[in-house]
């Protein structure tokens, strides 16, 4: 079953204030969840999901870790492969070679950034033109997630 690409359209909040609830959502559905940011971003995301709420934290490691394989949710950089993930998370235009694996692939878009919106355009463009199984979700000004597409 090919992978669905849901990108989600960020306007009222940051990425720090909805990757943690989409996070939450993925692993209730008892999915393995992938990550894959910038190298520089790897610490401060690692320092985020074991912070982010007082009463709770996200189970998680980093791809440069021990026993990373075991981890429900990866942060990586360089892993090129969705193998064993059933969620993939691409932040700050983030790309994944082999994604076969995975059932949904969460394009994040920082819709404060003319750069990003237009890099994901293309990569919108690119993955309708190859036939891809795509959604499209915006904030409101409430931060409620509309499905536009």
């Amino acid at each position: 079953m090919p992978t669905d690409y849901w990108f989600y359209h960020l306007e009222a909040s940051t990425l720090e204030g909805v990757l943690p609830g989409l996070l939450e959502k993925t692993l209730q559905k008892g999915w393995r969840a992938l990550v894959k940011l910038p190298a520089a971003k790897l610490e401060q995301m690692d320092k985020l999901l074991w912070t982010f709420r007082d009463d709770s934290f996200l189970p998680h490691g980093r791809e440069d870790e021990p026993q990373s394989d075991l981890q429900p949710i990866l942060l990586t950089a360089t892993l090129d492969s969705a193998a064993g993930f059933d969620a993939v998370f691409l932040i700050d235009g983030a790309e994944m070679r082999e994604l076969a694996d995975a059932s949904r692939a969460m394009v994040m878009i920082n819709g404060r950034s003319q750069d990003d919106i237009a890099r994901e355009r293309e990569r919108w463009k690119r993955l309708k033109s190859e036939g891809a199984s795509l959604a499209y979700y915006q904030q409101d000004d409430r931060g409620r997630w509309t499905k536009k597409a």
